[in-house]
């Protein structure tokens, strides 16, 4: 579907990006390092693409085409051609900044989104970045000042990685292309540790030792005349709590209507497009608002699509019938069944290139490739409005281990634990005494800015019990807590509590997990374009404005957001529990109580040990405790799903390229 007042719009988006910038008589990059590099992201931009040498700087793009206008190729230049540019991602908000730069005397060549970069450079430096509503990930060479800038969105949509190399810089949009390279890739114990804890990387890290991502919200610029090139990393956006008066004092139908006239604004920018914009159904509130507002953009009929599963634990068909039918939708869905997912997991590693501990972005990839069988490139998500709005069970786990926090005494008060997790068959809220004990750890804690996370870490950290007792010390010399406070403002510690856990959650699980592994990776592995409105820069700062009251309220999740959507969405769907996406995990890779072939291939003892990173004996335990059914709870079924994509990411990208080049 096409917004009709944007319909003229010509968009050629990019959907990869790689580069090579050498310092002063280190080796220029080649055509063919250049070509090497792209070549490895072909399924992120099938449609073409397009080098650049100039010196000691080379540019590549591969191109994902909407439409083909022919001057839309990347890289882009200024109008001295000084400055080129390639970038993966959106500009949004192009059509406005190209008509506010004409107005200043900028002249364009292209209809392209990706000008307005080079223009805003050369009109606010590196300050370009603030002038953008997108999703991006950005590489700019300055040949004039003989520099080179990176960038990159403000929440991580779009990854960026890089590898210095002594006097050589080298990034792209995926590690694949930087492995095409050359040498040797070894897997980072820190990275490992911080996986194996707060579900993805800190601190700019990687799973692989020297090949480091550009963090959400930051940009990177390099002398190039520099004999030994030195990064210089600086943030330029945050997520956090901005206060404000009179946002306090309004009432709440008064704050619905300008979330209301955000979130359609939001919308209206990003379907835009040459070809049609498809929507994700989930059964839930988010992408129901999200869908409710894209139909009211035009009078196209809305193309629209969900994942269905077996088990009704996991399934929300119900739900996507309702919403579909309310919007008169073309519906259809993808059924993910198990051994669906245990058929596409290796690939899944491949591309997320971490390791997983949830099955979760298999069937997103397998939803992807259904779109894109249906000739849709781009599709619009309600990914991060749990994030933006608290709707997620762990901000009301951390509201009501607070509540019993302050009174330890009380039994009365742990009756509020039976109200959590209503959709789970095995909620650890359905044994009272040990939900109690539970949730009542880590009182002292309290003060800490990822107390609400401490939970989870606690359960995803069972998987280093399974690793090899050497590769386990080298992990746990390394606290992923300090990494992560690091990362954090100073003054987070006087942030309101529920500030806290939403900042600490979209530092770990949404940048680094939700937006990569489970989106970016996995739709972009069949070349499809997602979409994320409630992840508009200004959607984030005008919840953040919000008091918490408008969020949560007691243990009901995002109450302001509901009051917004109420005249567009049926009661079914506002009103029912929030449950969150999940996929049969250590189940799937099991048939009649016995491993599937490959799986016990890969699990033998003896494969196990020549990996040199686990414990086979205690690796044998899970996998009899996963064959006999008794791998019930979060912990076991995050550790077989971690361990075995650590073994097929090792085998992929570290053991078989070395057996390769041996």
């Amino acid at each position: 579907m096409t917004a009709a007042s944007d319909a003229a719009v010509r968009r050629p988006p990019c959907a990869a990006s790689a580069g090579i910038a050498a310092a002063p008589g280190a080796p220029a990059p080649t055509r063919a390092e250049l070509s090497a590099m792209i070549g490895a992201l072909h399924h992120r931009g099938p449609d073409g693409s397009r080098l650049r040498l100039d010196g000691r700087v080379g540019l590549a793009h591969a191109r994902l085409s909407i439409i083909d206008p022919e001057g839309g190729w990347q890289p882009i230049h200024n109008p001295e051609r000084s400055v080129h540019v390639v970038f993966n991602g959106e500009i949004f908000n192009h059509v406005e900044l190209r008509a506010a730069l004409r107005r200043q005397g900028h002249v364009f060549y292209t209809e392209s989104d990706t000008e307005v970069i080079v223009h805003l450079y050369d009109r606010y430096g590196d300050d370009f970045v603030d002038h953008l509503n997108g999703q991006f990930a950005i590489a700019l060479h300055d040949a004039r000042r003989r520099r080179l800038v990176l960038a990159r969105d403000r929440v991580g949509i779009r990854p960026l990685y890089y590898r210095l190399g002594g006097d050589r810089l080298a990034f792209a949009s995926e590690i694949k292309a930087l492995h095409a390279l050359g040498g040797a890739l070894a897997l980072d114990a820190q990275a490992l540790g911080e996986i194996f804890g707060c579900w993805s990387t800190l601190g700019g890290r990687s799973a692989f030792a020297g090949i480091a991502q550009l963090p959400p919200g930051h940009r990177m610029s390099v002398d190039l005349d520099d004999p030994a090139p030195a990064p210089r990393i600086e943030r330029y956006w945050q997520w956090r709590p901005l206060g404000d008066a009179g946002t306090a004092v309004r009432s709440e139908d008064d704050l619905a209507e300008e979330l209301h006239a955000l979130l359609a604004d939001a919308v209206r920018l990003q379907l835009r497009a040459d070809v049609p914009v498809g929507a994700y159904l989930s059964g839930g509130l988010d992408s129901a608002a999200v869908a409710a507002l894209v139909r009211r953009q035009g009078d196209v009929r809305l193309r629209t699509f969900s994942l269905a599963f077996e088990q009704a634990e996991f399934d929300e068909s119900r739900y996507q019938r309702i919403m579909a039918a309310h919007l008169a939708t073309e519906h259809s869905q993808v059924l993910a069944g198990q051994a669906d997912i245990a058929a596409a997991f290796a690939r899944a590693v491949e591309h997320a290139e971490a390791p997983l501990l949830r099955t979760a972005p298999v069937p997103m990839m397998l939803l992807a490739g259904h779109v894109r069988d249906c000739g849709y490139k781009v599709v619009l998500t309600g990914e991060g409005a749990d994030e933006v709005f608290a709707g997620y069970d762990l901000f009301k786990e951390a509201q009501a281990r607070r509540f019993l926090a302050r009174a330890p005494g009380s039994q009365w008060r742990g009756r509020i634990l039976e109200r959590l997790y209503p959709y789970l068959a095995h909620s650890p809220a359905r044994s009272r005494g040990f939900a109690e004990q539970f949730f009542r750890q880590d009182g002292d804690a309290l003060a800490q800015p990822w107390f609400a996370h401490l939970t989870r870490i606690r359960s995803t950290r069972r998987v280093l019990r399974f690793l090899h007792p050497d590769l386990r010390r080298e992990i746990e010399r390394f606290d992923p807590l300090q990494a992560l406070r690091a990362q954090l403002p100073d003054d987070i510690g006087r942030w309101p509590p529920l500030d806290r856990d939403q900042r600490v959650e979209a530092d770990t699980l949404l940048s680094g997990y939700l937006l990569s592994s489970q989106g970016d990776r996995m739709s972009m592995a069949h070349s499809v374009e997602g979409r994320y409105p409630f992840l508009d820069h200004r959607v984030i700062e005008f919840a953040n404005r919000l008091p918490a009251r408008h969020k949560l309220r007691g243990l009901r999740e995002k109450r302001l957001l509901k009051r917004a959507m109420r005249a567009e969405l049926p009661a079914a769907i506002l009103q029912r529990h929030k449950q969150p996406y999940r996929a049969p995990d250590s189940a799937c890779f099991f048939r009649d109580g016995q491993p599937l072939p490959w799986v016990a291939q890969c699990l033998h003892p003896e494969r196990l040990r020549a990996s040199g990173l686990f414990d086979a004996p205690a690796i044998g335990h899970l996998l009899e405790k996963c064959r006999s059914g008794r791998a019930i709870g979060f912990p076991d079924n995050m550790a077989f799903v971690g361990v075995l994509s650590l073994l097929l990411l090792h085998e992929r990208f570290v053991r078989a390229p070395a057996a390769k080049a041996a």
